[in-house]
């Protein structure tokens, strides 16, 4: 095929189309119809394409080896619907307040990187790099990593050309307004703060009933969508960070730094602040987020 699931990816990270099909004209007949947001493009031959509006007429004819035109040109034919978002987002939450599903949806829609410090850090101690062989050190002995190096492997992060190109959204970090001013420091500065609001007794209902099947890894929450499958009920574990007891410490650091954090941001001119009531359903939280995030 002359064209990748990753030019699909870059077109959806530039505009709006949520779908982006490649087929072959031997297809056409089963796929010309085309809802709203979605874009469709028929190979035909090799280099060669048909795209497809919103109604599923034929909007163009084009002969384009590469990828890179293919973007440019399908960016083109739906100028209407082409969207700016902001460059780097911070979200903030408490365990529990949906950060990890609203992050998912605006990585799915536009294409952000999705950075998040506990990932990082496996990561490059897995990869034995420099920074990941001084943080080795710290997190073997239970101990928490120190700011200079989580901010380290940030940036080091931020120089991805992938991130470059598409945006990031850093996640569990910064959690002090120490570290968000060392963050600032080392040239990272976000374009929108996002806090998702949950009062406390609803994430107590969500992290204590919050379980893991260890063959899917999927989530339940045994007080809102809890299997009915026997085989799936005796597979299901729980963290053990996961219990009222654990939660109340969590908690309360969580809210002696939030304020600070949100503070630092707010008198930084270049940053929106934005707080999103997290007790709503999250198709109702994500068109709040996508809202901040759109420019």
């Amino acid at each position: 095929a002359a064209f990748t699931s990753a030019t699909a990816s870059s077109i959806a990270a530039h505009t709006h189309i949520h779908t982006l099909t490649f087929t072959t004209m031997d297809d056409l007949s089963t796929n010309t119809k085309i809802g709203l947001g979605v874009a469709l493009v028929a190979a035909v031959g090799v280099g060669a394409y048909i795209l497809y509006g919103d109604s599923g007429e034929v909007a163009d004819v084009k002969a384009a080896p590469k990828a890179a035109k293919v973007v440019e040109d399908v960016k083109a034919a739906v100028g209407a619907k082409t969207v700016k978002k902001v460059d780097g987002i911070i979200f903030c939450g408490a365990p529990g307040s949906g950060k990890g599903t609203q992050c998912e949806k605006l990585v799915s829609e536009f294409g952000y990187i999705h950075l998040s410090t506990g990932d990082l850090l496996r990561a490059a101690v897995k990869a034995e790099s420099e920074l990941g062989l001084k943080a080795k050190s710290y997190m073997e002995a239970g101990a928490l990593v120190p700011d200079d190096l989580v901010i380290g492997l940030v940036n080091e992060k931020m120089d991805n050309p992938d991130v470059t190109a598409n945006g990031w959204i850093l996640d569990g970090f910064p959690r002090t307004a120490v570290q968000a001013q060392a963050l600032k420091d080392a040239g990272c500065s976000p374009d929108c703060v996002i806090l998702l609001e949950v009062d406390d007794s609803v994430l107590l209902d969500r992290i204590t009933g919050r379980r893991s099947d260890s063959l899917t890894k999927k989530i339940y929450n045994m007080n809102f969508n809890a299997p009915t499958d026997p085989e799936i009920l005796a597979r299901l574990t729980q963290r053990k960070d996961d219990t009222e007891e654990a939660l109340a410490p969590r908690l309360a650091a969580f809210h002696k730094n939030v304020t600070a954090i949100c503070d630092f941001y707010e008198k930084e001119e270049t940053v929106n602040v934005v707080t999103v009531d997290g007790t709503q359903t999250p198709t109702e939280v994500y068109s709040e987020v996508k809202e901040a995030v759109v420019v």
